[in-house]
């Protein structure tokens, strides 16, 4: 959804490249990548785009749900680990560090990070009618925060953004 977001104040859009397993919009200055594998696999996608245009992992902003952050919580990060998110730890793999930037988008409920079997229906799940209107604001703070990090690079967005834990 932030992506798609991006790609409309960026006045692209996606097109589907099988050699990257994904969807790919190129703006100027970068590309937005989908990758369109399954989640645990997503590394392969950013791997292969990052290989053929030479981006270094520090020119890699990784944006993702994180489901121990409260919905309408972001977190910008210089690198880090995966923190039990799969997707991530397929990035890591295949990039053979984790120093790459990340943001990270909170799906949690009020009540916290769901437990157990609720845990995979909550991740792949919709979010409920009274979520939407904060998932709304995040989506739309979200992209200022990456747009920020073009303009102004990632330690002023960082400043920015990370000061006020929800956004």
């Amino acid at each position: 959804m932030v992506l798609d977001e991006l790609a409309r104040r960026l006045k692209v859009s996606f097109t589907e490249e099988k050699r990257w397993h994904g969807l790919v919009a190129k703006f100027h200055g970068g590309w937005l990548l989908k990758p369109q594998t399954f989640m645990n696999d997503s590394g392969r996608s950013v791997q292969a785009l990052s290989h053929f245009y030479k981006i270094t992992p520090a020119e890699t902003l990784v944006i993702y749900d994180d489901v121990d952050l409260s919905l309408g919580r972001t977190r910008l990060r210089l690198a880090g680990s995966a923190g039990g998110h799969n997707g991530m730890k397929s990035i890591i793999s295949s990039l053979g560090t984790d120093a790459f930037p990340r943001l990270k988008l909170g799906i949690a409920t009020q009540s916290g990070r769901p437990g157990g079997d609720r845990l995979v229906g909550h991740v792949l799940g919709k979010f409920s009618e009274e979520e939407k209107p904060t998932l709304q604001i995040i989506i739309q703070r979200t992209a200022d925060a990456v747009i920020s990090s073009l303009h102004s690079g990632l330690d002023a967005a960082m400043n920015l953004f990370n000061r006020n834990e929800s956004l």
